[in-house]
């Protein structure tokens, strides 16, 4: 059996009365792309942080290619690339600079340092921008030198905290692109993202919210554990529509989509679509089409919090 490239088991972590995380465990497959998902405060950087060996956990192991991080945190650092959430390298260096100095730090040998700058620079597409200061670079292009930056010592696993967030829609379109190269050369690809349709990009994905795992698997598996149905709603004032829905609901059950609302009704609620509308209909509110949707990932998520939070009420 092909070892796992990550192996996470039992991972706790607090500060103060606060679970970051609260014995998490899954395995990420050589070669994967796996995403992470979660909202602000889920326990998504405190986990890639313990993975990095910049944070200790308070128990619970990871293991990289089988190197434990917690007594080989320097063998683990040989083996992986991490570009943090936020852009870090030197803004009064020029993009070349940075990425010599990044192949200084990790010791990358002369011989192959100037082969492996110029296969990075043409990979990212920055080749015409090698001299020019890293802080001068649009947002998408500072990524692109994090990620070339993380690159250079060839690692076997890439590990990336939201590396597109305030990134332009064309950028982070050729951001995966360069992550799916990556992949089929052979790189396992640990990434967090807050977008869904990223998130669909992944070949699995796991869903996690105040530092437990809800789910693990494809995204097509995941959304199959909906249960409820999806109704798109079409009206002129979609914020005020909306908002009416999140009041009578949970707030996270509706959501704005372009021409549209998506309205979440799970198989145990106390009020069907129809009598909804009625209401609000009542209440002078415009709805001019109902029709049910397809679930998507985000639907499914949450759900599953929703379904989380009922259980935890109960026990």
């Amino acid at each position: 059996m092909t070892q796992p490239a990550i192996q996470i088991t039992g991972l706790k972590k607090r500060y103060g009365e606060t679970a970051a995380l609260a014995s998490v465990s899954f395995d990420i497959l050589a070669g994967e792309m796996f995403g992470l998902i979660g909202p602000d405060g889920a326990g998504k950087t405190t986990l890639i942080r313990i993975l990095t060996s910049l944070l200790d956990p308070d128990d619970g192991e990871c293991r990289l290619l089988g190197i434990s991080v917690a007594k080989e945190p320097a063998e683990v650092r040989k083996v992986i690339g991490y570009m943090p959430q936020r852009f870090s390298l030197y803004p009064d260096l020029t993009v070349g600079e940075n990425i010599r100095f990044f192949a200084d730090l990790f010791r990358v040998p002369k011989a192959q340092r100037l082969k492996r700058t110029e296969e990075l620079l043409g990979f990212s597409r920055l080749s015409p921008f090698v001299n020019r200061r890293a802080g001068q670079l649009s947002g998408g292009m500072k990524q692109k030198l994090a990620l070339s930056c993380a690159l250079i010592h060839t690692p076997k696993v890439l590990i990336l905290d939201e590396p597109t967030t305030g990134v332009d829609p064309v950028s982070r379109r050729e951001f995966w692109d360069i992550l799916k190269t990556l992949k089929e050369g052979g790189v396992s690809i640990l990434v967090t993202t807050p977008y869904m349709d990223e998130a669909e990009k992944c070949d699995r994905v796991s869903l996690i919210n105040k530092g437990k795992i809800l789910a693990v698997g494809t995204a097509g598996e995941i959304t199959r554990r909906f249960s409820g149905t999806v109704y798109a709603l079409f009206g002129g004032n979609l914020p005020g529509l909306a908002g009416w829905f999140k009041h009578r609901l949970h707030p996270n059950q509706v959501q704005i989509l372009g021409d549209r609302i998506h309205v979440s009704l799970f198989t145990d609620a106390g009020e069907t679509m129809d009598a909804l509308c009625l209401t609000a209909k009542k209440e002078g509110l415009a709805i001019d089409a109902v029709e049910k949707a397809q679930p998507g990932l985000e639907d499914t998520f949450i759900a599953l919090i929703a379904d989380k939070e009922q259980s935890e009420e109960i026990a």
